[in-house]
């Protein structure tokens, strides 16, 4: 790193310092070493097969990035980009009733589905508690099951569905029940050669309810205390079936049997309801930490399922979801030229890119971060670096027409892609509406986060030309300002919208 690129990120860690309290960390050592855009499934497991623990899949990213800054990963020097495989992002249902995930389905696509939110309603509202905007539209639901931890939202309830994941190396395919994959924190049966190249599990028949309930330290961008995925038959209030499962509460997502052997040929009543709820918080083992105590957990156990039961009786399981979620995600992005570089391998060659419009070439930066090469390659510092985790926002640009965080995706996806920056929102010499608007409310206090917030306003607009406070809200959860209680961006952003609706 030159000598100016190194002061250039010790003023900007300053700064952060001010704004969040916390200086961003300077990351100098490579992460990789060398990175393959796959253009096939073949390809993958066939670089799989040869470099076992040394390689690995990357999809979105999001917890993998992290994994390697902190120095979880050792031994990997190979990321395999499966981002370019055709038909990986499909959500699709078969004559059998039956609902396939691709592995690139995101936890977006999931809670913006509609086959998901009336097939798989618990899946939907997992996926949707998952991060903000940003780390839904990167985060794919098979990198969630990957990742094994206990915390993860999405694996309880495909748990609850009875899902089985499809693993393909060159020795072969296996289909393993979902049960079955876990064995321990952070650890599953998956091989260092395999792939998960399917996720599926039966559709909810008209019969079936289901509710998922999470519960956290905050509202958004928070990791779960506790979860609880609950699915019941029902034929005249009476319990058909019922499969009830606890997140966060165990080494791994666990059934609440006795509570569901419980609730067979039983009314959905108070009564009944309140027992199942007991029973439920017997079958959790949770441990004291930082976050809450052991007893804490427990009995919040019995709440949210309680909560979820009587939610199903009622039929108000889906109160507080979004009929249409916010996804800070534009119209699907395909290009043919990317399609064809998609087997490119770095560094033997440049990362070729556009950005606001305009072609790059990189000959470094291929064992970065995007965010760092957009800042020291590019020299596009608009783009703030607040937290390198995925937290704070500061980061948000727009890759592929979808608003993601810089900081949390390989430099070399930048290959072949579009790229919008703050410094590409503006027209010449005129300010997008919403920069306008922030200027006129005074929307900006020391400033570092102001970028980030522009972009996923920006992006809000072109989802929603006029969108309600509800909706600014959502589109602002992956954002954090440390300065103001958010009321001036707010309504920046809805003024901007009010004007664009004009």
């Amino acid at each position: 790193m030159s000598a100016a690129l190194r002061l250039l990120r010790e003023a900007d860690n300053k700064f952060t310092l001010q704004g969040r309290g916390n200086p961003a960390p300077v990351t100098l050592n490579p992460m990789w070493h060398e990175y393959t855009n796959a253009k096939s499934i073949e390809q993958v497991i066939q670089i799989l097969g040869d470099k076992k623990e040394r390689a690995r899949v990357v999809a979105g990213g999001t917890d993998l990035i992290l994994e390697l800054e902190r120095g979880v990963r050792k031994g990997l020097d190979t990321l395999i980009d499966i981002t370019r495989i055709p038909k990986l992002d499909q959500i699709t249902m078969d004559e059998d009733d039956i609902i396939h995930l691709g592995a690139l389905v995101t936890h977006n696509d999931c809670a913006g589905s509609i086959l998901i939110r009336t097939r798989a309603y618990p899946l939907a509202r997992a996926a949707w508690e998952v991060g903000a905007p940003q780390i839904r539209n990167r985060g794919t639901v098979a990198g969630n099951l990957i990742t094994a931890s206990p915390a993860n939202d999405t694996i309880t309830p495909l748990m609850a569905l009875g899902a089985s994941v499809t693993l393909l190396s060159t020795r072969g395919e296996r289909i393993i029940p979902l049960s079955e994959f876990y064995t321990g924190v952070r650890k599953s049966v998956m091989q260092a050669d395999e792939m998960l190249v399917d996720i599926s599990f039966p559709a909810l028949k008209d019969t079936q309810r289901g509710s998922f309930i999470k519960l956290a330290l905050r509202r958004a961008q928070a990791i779960s205390l506790v979860n609880a995925a609950i699915i019941l038959d029902l034929k005249d209030n009476t319990v058909r079936s019922a499969s009830i499962t606890l997140g966060a509460v165990t080494p791994i997502i666990t059934h609440a049997v006795e509570a569901e052997n419980f609730l067979l040929r039983k009314k959905l009543n108070e009564k009944n309801i309140v027992h199942a709820a007991e029973l439920a918080m017997q079958a959790a083992r949770p441990i004291d930490d930082v976050r809450g105590s052991a007893a804490y957990r427990r009995e919040m156990v019995r709440i949210i399922t309680m909560r979820g039961l009587t939610a199903i009786r009622d039929g108000n399981e889906q109160e507080g979801m979004p009929k249409k979620p916010i996804l800070l995600a534009g119209k699907k992005w395909k290009s043919e030229s990317a399609t064809q570089m998609a087997a490119d391998k770095f560094p033997d060659k440049a990362i070729e890119t556009t950005i606001n419009g305009k072609s790059y070439s990189f000959n470094s930066g291929h064992n970065k971060t995007l965010l760092r090469l957009l800042r020291e390659e590019g020299m596009l510092t608009g783009t703030k670096e607040g937290c390198a985790e995925g937290e704070c926002g500061a980061c948000t640009i727009f890759l592929d027409g979808k608003a993601v965080m810089a900081c949390l995706v390989p430099a070399p996806r930048a290959h072949g892609a579009e790229i919008i920056t703050v410094e590409g929102l503006s027209n010449g010499s005129k300010l997008h509406p919403v920069q306008t608007a922030f200027i006129e409310h005074g929307a900006v206090q020391c400033g570092y986060c102001t970028p980030g917030f522009i972009m996923s306003g920006a992006k809000l607009l072109e989802e929603k030309s006029n969108p309600t406070h509800n909706e600014i809200e959502q589109a602002l959860t992956g954002n954090l300002c440390r300065c103001t209680g958010y009321y001036k961006i707010v309504k920046a952003i809805e003024d901007a919208g009010n004007k664009n609706s004009n």
